[in-house]
């Protein structure tokens, strides 16, 4: 089984690269299934029902989350109703959403968890790691999950390594998220795992982090207030590629990048 995971999608040109490169992609990497983390494709913070619904159309599967999940403020109410979007687990119990979600694909049951990093994302969350242990024993057990994806939205390289460490032999695959430039670590754990620090980003080539150049020196460089901008031009998509065996092993993980 071949599992897509494509890193964070900003803005429209995020959006647009999925239009015109995802149904390729899938089909000339035999994907079976796809997740996408959307938390900022919502004009680069947040995301919407509409969204989903247009991305689902181009062959993503399932989505995650972060840190804006509700960005935008109506996604509260609409996320409630949807059945293949996960936000972070370990947060506040009042967020609404769901802790994980389940999609049968290719004779096997898969798990995915959405779970937000404790230092530095402006978030309050409770530990990753007891909350995944929780949730992938309670998939395995309870759901009768043949494997667990794990979307790790972190913003230090450390936290996100020691999860993948913790969890290594328990998740199937355990993917970073949230800073948007794509790690050249991946690779299989010593007792199974499939592991890789960030996924990158999905969206305009020459940009900072998706959002537009200018802005962006004006904010860090000459201290500046502006207001944050996606970036637009020639956009690219950056993912993995895990490979499960027949019982939910990962036998591979493949980073890659695809370009409009």
């Amino acid at each position: 089984m071949n599992i897509c995971f494509i890193g964070d999608v900003v803005g429209n040109c995020g959006r647009r690269v999925i239009k015109t490169v995802l149904p390729g992609f899938i089909s000339s990497n035999s994907i079976d299934l796809t997740i996408c983390n959307a938390e900022n494709a919502a004009h680069g913070l947040g995301c919407s029902e509409k969204i989903i619904s247009e991305l689902s159309m181009c062959g993503c599967d399932l989505f995650t989350l972060g840190n804006h999940s509700f960005s935008n403020y109506d996604f509260m109410r609409q996320i409630k109703t949807l059945d293949n979007v996960v936000r972070p687990a370990n947060v506040s119990a009042h967020w609404p959403g769901r802790d994980y979600i389940i999609s049968e694909k290719s004779g096997l049951r898969i798990g995915l968890i959405n779970l937000m990093g404790q230092i530095n994302v402006g978030i309050s969350a409770d530990s990753p790691f007891d909350k995944a242990e929780v949730l992938i024993e309670r998939l395995k057990n309870e759901e009768q999950c043949n494997a667990v994806i794990v979307d790790f939205h972190a913003e230090t390289t450390s936290e996100k390594q020691a999860l993948g460490y913790y969890l290594d032999g328990m998740a199937a695959a355990v993917v970073g998220t949230h800073t948007h430039v794509q790690t050249s670590d991946n690779r299989v754990l010593p007792e199974g795992t499939g592991y890789i620090t960030d996924l990158g980003m999905t969206g305009a080539i020459d940009s900072v982090l998706g959002m537009d150049i200018e802005t962006s020196l004006a904010r860090l460089a000459y201290k500046l207030p502006r207001r944050y901008e996606p970036a637009d031009g020639p956009g690219f998509m950056n993912g993995v590629i895990i490979s499960l065996d027949d019982y939910g092993k990962c036998n591979s993980i493949r980073r890659f990048t695809e370009y409009e």
